[in-house]
């Protein structure tokens, strides 16, 4: 039996609208109840922040301080693949972030990325498959980051690297300069990037089959799939073709500023019966395609930590039709359940398989625990 990881227990300070929370949580979780605005998913947020240590909506830290409070904190007591641990995550109103395991500071933040093992299903989600290449990327960045050393030192490095041959092609510009001082950079975006192409093809290429499968089992009667969209061979050279390319873009690049080639401009292309599932996809089909996604993100955990994560679900069947939110259900507990962490906006939109959770209120911020 695959082992769970669970939450006993939360702190949370002045994280966006919540002031003040202190929370116990059952083994099995709770269900929330509020209407929207009032805190639901910022609680979730607040969450999912102990596991990614940065906004699951890519908001900067110092935009998660509530309003007229100096910082934010958010401390969790996690049971998981590791042992029991406390964990502790904040950041104050400059953006300085400070990161706590056990008491300790941790000079290293990545240290604790990933000491919670969670999956966030919301309705927003729709996002990963309606908007641009970057929500995507940063999908696969996080999925992989959470459960793959050696592509969280890669993607480091690669950013590292990225930032700093755009910063040298900016200057070259701006003084008129050529641009050997960005070629400096390019050796390490070329080693990094080959990781990153590698670990994301790999990934891709070994579930792509299961997205196409849990779309139809959704209720997609199309034939979703899911591919890997680079520019760079799949031949195993792909660190030569990427320093190649960079050589070859490099006066472009000292024209525009900024680095044109490499994973920072790949894409997850989704496609329904072969067209772009962007462009051709209904609102419930675009849906379909993200909760796939979410739960590929579930299995990838399931399989890499050897552990059920926590499951943090938004409203998670709003916004689709009563077939497809039953289909759902049914695929979360054929995979196993974990914890889980529901919210809605009405008790009548707790699914009968949640019914039994500990139940609480929130309103305005504030937590009460139902009796």
């Amino acid at each position: 039996m695959t082992a769970r990881t669970r939450v006993s227990a939360l702190a949370v300070r002045d994280f966006r609208n919540l002031e003040r929370v202190d929370l116990t949580l059952p083994e099995d979780g709770i269900a929330i109840v509020g209407e929207n605005g009032h805190g639901k998913t910022s609680l979730l947020e607040a969450i999912a922040y102990v596991e990614q240590l940065r906004s699951v909506r890519g908001a900067r830290d110092r935009d998660l301080v509530r309003f007229d409070a100096p910082a934010f904190h958010v401390h969790a007591s996690v049971h998981g693949p590791d042992g029991a641990m406390q964990v502790g995550a904040g950041a104050d109103r400059t953006g300085r972030k400070r990161v706590t395991r056990d008491g300790v500071e941790l000079t290293r933040i990545t240290d604790a990325l990933g000491a919670l093992p969670a999956v966030l299903l919301a309705p927003r989600d729709v996002s990963l498959v309606a908007d641009g290449p970057s929500e995507r990327r940063r999908f696969l960045d996080i999925a992989l980051a959470l459960t793959a050393p050696a592509y969280l030192r890669a993607l480091r490095h690669y950013r590292a690297a990225l930032d700093r041959r755009n910063a040298a092609l900016r200057d070259a510009g701006r003084h008129r300069r050529g641009a050997d001082a960005a070629a400096a950079w390019e050796p390490a975006l070329a080693e990094h990037g080959a990781v990153l192409v590698g670990e994301r093809r790999a990934w891709v290429e070994a579930h792509a089959a299961e997205f196409t499968r849990l779309s139809h089992a959704i209720g997609e009667p199309g034939r979703m799939a899911m591919a890997y969209a680079t520019a760079l061979p799949a031949d195993g050279a792909v660190a030569d073709a990427l320093r190649a390319a960079l050589e070859r873009t490099r006066e472009h690049d000292l024209r525009r500023g900024s680095t044109h080639a490499g994973p920072h401009r790949d894409d997850l292309a989704l496609t329904l019966d072969g067209r772009d599932l962007r462009v051709v996809g209904s609102a419930g089909q675009q849906r379909t395609g993200a909760i796939a996604l979410r739960l590929l993100e579930a299995a990838t955990l399931r399989e890499r930590r050897q552990t059920l994560p926590v499951l943090l679900l938004d409203d998670p069947f709003a916004e689709l039709d009563n077939r497809r939110a039953a289909r759902v259900l049914e695929l979360l507990l054929e995979a196993g359940v974990g914890q889980v962490i529901l919210c809605v906006p009405r008790p009548e939109e707790i699914p009968p398989r949640f019914t039994k959770l500990a139940r609480h209120r929130i309103a305005s911020g504030v937590l009460s625990e139902e009796r």
